[in-house]
């Protein structure tokens, strides 16, 4: 009898406490989750509800409190917050895939065998390429384009240099563009030998052309944009902040979210056109699931591989040459006028010490200490010491690419001279102005890995471990600083933090598994890191086994 009072009662607590425990879609459990809140704390479960974090800790805590619809065993894997691409070219990576990969060649005469190869398999049209580097070849110079107008002689052919900042055109191109040589333009240049055009063309130049190559089909663009939104999520980017698009493509990603086709989140910078303004004006501020339109992409100058950048004094190995502003100053001030009156984000591409310069003191005329404007500069890899207080006194936010630092080493001092390469890629320098930094990659400009975003900050070396002891490893940042600037710090530049960048509760449940752990495996091996899933509002949308 006492028996059988003993075993109804316990039956009933039973039935209290599952009566009494609350419903979750998804426990995850069995994982080393880095919850990147305020302590960096670490737990092993976290229960998801409604695409939303509902609650992490231990694996008895939450399966006392909840019962779940689902649940997913990590068996012992390492689980962060969706990496965020602080800095990135979603649209333009996406249409690259459409192009021909000039990234790592390491000759004019490689290039020219690709493309000679993508013409057979493409007899029509443009010929684009994207990716060459001259810094990589045995002759750090640009290219002789005869040969190429030798095998394209009735062909139009645009080959964009790495940073985007250059390009090459053959003789067809340039004549369909109208460019004779000669031209003079702010912001931009075109190289004459003999009173004739080279082909090759530096930053504003390159627009002279690309403005007349025809749109690509809309099923073109879907199926590149699906493409790249799949290797994006298999390398755990959650977020990628597009740095610089019209408002037609705005509109296309519009469309590809209203279907479901737009997996990926997208912090999108508008270009800084007119049109663009325009647009702004009568749509306002866009913010949604998978889309957020509040910013301005400006360009203050050119890139220093191609002697764009501008500087405060002469190249070191050109002399008389000190790079170009990509506008005249009283343009930066307008736009600068424009986003203060309007609410809208200022984030300026500046890479010389005389851009930074000119943009950060732009800035300051608008902003005032204390704002939350959160006003960007974009890459900020070479800043005069003296002009290093705008950040922290107007609250400036420098985004920076950790593998600028590891691919420019190479001949950035060439360039610079030794007293200026001093201050340059100072990212730790950087983030103690305002205590945070945001990562980026500027893909397709680097390759789209965040795990080479993160070696690249907390080893300065490159993939071979060369320099051995880093390049100026004083400006190394740490690990948890390195995660949080891919995470909550990415989340923050884009006034975002309060709903991703971190597991906590109320937070977009946006999360990925490893198979190493970044905070703790030796830095040899950080590159070989795999993501085996990702998840976005709590939802598997990538799998490395599917």
């Amino acid at each position: 009898m006492k028996k059988g009072i003993f075993y109804t009662a316990l039956a009933f607590t039973l039935l209290l406490s599952a009566c009494s425990q609350k419903k979750a879609d998804l426990l995850v459990y069995n994982a080393k989750i880095y919850t990147v809140d305020s302590t960096f704390s670490v737990v092993e479960a976290m229960a998801i509800q409604d695409g939303k974090v509902l609650e992490t800790g231990s694996l008895s805590s939450l399966s006392a409190s909840y019962s779940f619809t689902e649940k997913m065993d990590a068996e012992g894997k390492f689980i962060y917050p969706g990496f965020i691409d602080a800095h990135a070219h979603f649209v333009g990576y996406a249409l690259n895939l459409l192009r021909v990969n000039l990234v790592g060649t390491k000759s004019w005469e490689e290039i020219l065998e690709k493309l000679q190869v993508f013409a057979k398999e493409n007899p029509t049209g443009w010929i684009l390429g994207e990716g060459w580097d001259q810094n990589d070849w045995p002759e750090k110079k640009y290219p002789n384009p005869a040969l190429l107008n030798k095998l394209f002689p009735n062909r139009p052919v645009l080959l964009t240099r790495v940073d985007g900042h250059a390009a090459i055109a053959n003789s067809f191109a340039l004549q369909e563009a109208g460019i004779k040589g000669g031209e003079k333009m702010t912001g931009g240049e075109i190289l004459v030998e003999n009173g004739k055009p080279t082909g090759v063309l530096i930053d504003n130049a390159v627009e002279l052309v690309n403005k007349i190559i025809p749109p690509i089909s809309e099923a073109d663009f879907q199926k590149a944009i699906k493409k790249a939104q799949e290797n994006c999520l298999a390398v755990g980017l959650t977020t990628i902040d597009d740095c610089g698009l019209d408002a037609s493509v705005v509109e296309q990603l519009k469309a590809l979210q209203k279907n479901e086709s737009l997996l990926i989140r997208l912090y999108v910078m508008l270009s800084d056109k007119q049109s663009n303004y325009a647009y702004a004006e009568k749509n306002g501020i866009l913010i949604s699931d998978r889309l957020t339109v509040r910013s301005f992409k400006v360009y203050g100058d050119g890139a220093l591989g191609s002697r764009g950048a501008c500087l405060l004094k002469d190249y070191n190995d050109r002399a008389g040459h000190r790079g170009f502003l990509l506008s005249d100053p009283a343009h930066f001030d307008s736009v600068a006028n424009w986003c203060a009156s309007k609410g809208w984000q200022m984030n300026t591409h500046a890479i010389g010490d005389s851009g930074n310069r000119t943009i950060l003191s732009t800035y300051a005329r608008y902003l005032r200490p204390g704002n939350n404007n959160r006003w960007r500069i974009e890459h900020a890899q070479v800043v005069n010491p003296a002009d290093l207080d705008f950040f922290g006194q107007y609250q400036i936010v420098p985004s920076v690419q950790p593998t600028h630092a590891t691919s420019d080493m190479y001949w950035a001092e060439e360039r610079l001279g030794n007293e200026r390469i001093a201050h340059a890629y100072a990212y730790q320098t950087l983030l103690k102005q305002n205590g945070w930094i945001p990562l980026g990659t500027d893909f397709p400009v680097e390759d789209i890995s965040p795990f080479k975003t993160f070696y690249a900050a907390v080893t300065r070396k490159d993939a071979k471990g060369w320099p051995d002891n880093g390049f100026q490893v004083d400006q190394a940042l740490s690990r948890e600083e390195a995660i949080r600037g891919m995470t909550t710090w990415a989340a923050r530049a884009n006034f975002e933090e309060g709903k991703k960048g971190s597991l906590e509760k109320g937070k977009w449940a946006d999360f990925i598994v490893l198979d190493q752990d970044l905070m703790t495996i030796s830095p040899a091996y950080i590159l070989n890191t795999k993501t085996l899933s990702t998840y976005i509002n709590g939802k598997k949308v990538y799998s490395a086994t599917r």
